[in-house]
């Protein structure tokens, strides 16, 4: 990743909509005429993110790693209920070389304290950018039942989670499959399983009959695998886990399988090639369903 060519900030406490709007405005304006050569507003989506606090570090890096590849318009919204009402705000327009030009992005990090926490959908919807796709990455396992997740799901277009984040896996991709008709769903931890997938694929059909799967990953990870395979080929599947922070290994009736080749994609490189899909994943609602039990 190049760094910024020019980014210019602005950061206001207790703020309103209006100001968020203007001082948006004032800094596209400012940038488009620094730097030295043309300066372009292009944005291919709204990229939402809820992020907890004790999130925010890991979120911002990964965020970083990906402003060139998906010029967007992002929000960032950090919840503290427990603070007194009202928003605070740090704008910024960042913008990057590309050819003799730069293509600027916005970020727009919003801390929503008190009861501005559980209202988020009426503080996005105008700083939406019309005729977009908008795109939610909810870090943390989500509140299911809550008012602020129930509205952001109602205005998303994709919702991307990382179940991988979750303390309540597999019950909690139930609660999840109840948002399946109603927005398009992602999961890292389901992405990060693809080259292990298309390596069982490949085994086929001497793993028609398997019964016991036993991962050497993540929780998420092997819920999901053992649901896929229920789902793929009809019966039951055992799943057997020994936690690691990474898939790192497969045993199919206790027989290692051979290990898939390339790397385990960056952080940044996930996210991004799922903010590239549009339409729903039937495999992973069928994955997740049958992982629920």
């Amino acid at each position: 990743m190049s760094s910024a060519l020019l980014e210019d900030t602005w950061t206001g406490d207790d703020v309103s909509i209006a100001e968020i709007e203007r001082e948006l405005a004032r800094l596209r304006d400012a940038t488009s005429q620094a730097g030295g050569q043309p300066n372009l507003r292009t944005s291919v989506m709204t990229h939402i993110a809820w992020v907890p606090p004790a999130w925010l570090e890991k979120a911002e890096s990964t965020l970083m790693g990906m402003a060139e590849r998906h010029p967007s318009r992002t929000l960032i919204l950090v919840p503290h209920p427990q603070e007194p009402d009202g928003i605070d705000a740090q704008l910024s327009i960042r913008c990057f070389p590309v050819g003799d030009r730069a293509i600027c992005g916005e970020v727009i990090e919003l801390a929503l304290r008190g009861t501005r926490a559980s209202a988020p959908a009426s503080i996005v919807l105008p700083l939406l950018i019309s005729d977009l796709p908008v795109f939610l990455r909810w870090r943390a396992e989500p509140p299911f039942d809550s008012v602020e997740f129930e509205q952001m799901v109602d205005i998303v277009d994709r919702l991307i989670v990382d179940s991988t984040e979750w303390n309540d896996v597999p019950a909690a991709y139930a609660h999840l499959a109840e948002r399946f008709e109603r927005t398009a769903v992602s999961d890292i931890a389901w992405a990060r399983t693809e080259r292990w997938r298309s390596l069982l694929a490949s085994l086929w059909p001497s793993i028609a009959d398997v019964q016991v799967l036993c991962i050497r990953g993540t929780r998420a990870q092997a819920y999901l695998l053992a649901g896929w395979l229920r789902s793929r080929l009809g019966h039951e599947v055992a799943v057997e886990i020994d936690e690691c922070e990474r898939l790192e290994g497969i045993d199919l009736d206790g027989e290692p399988a051979p290990f898939p080749p390339g790397d385990p994609p960056a952080s940044s490189d996930v996210l991004s090639a799922e903010l590239d899909r549009f339409t729903r994943d039937s495999v992973y609602e069928a994955a997740a369903r049958a992982a629920a039990g």
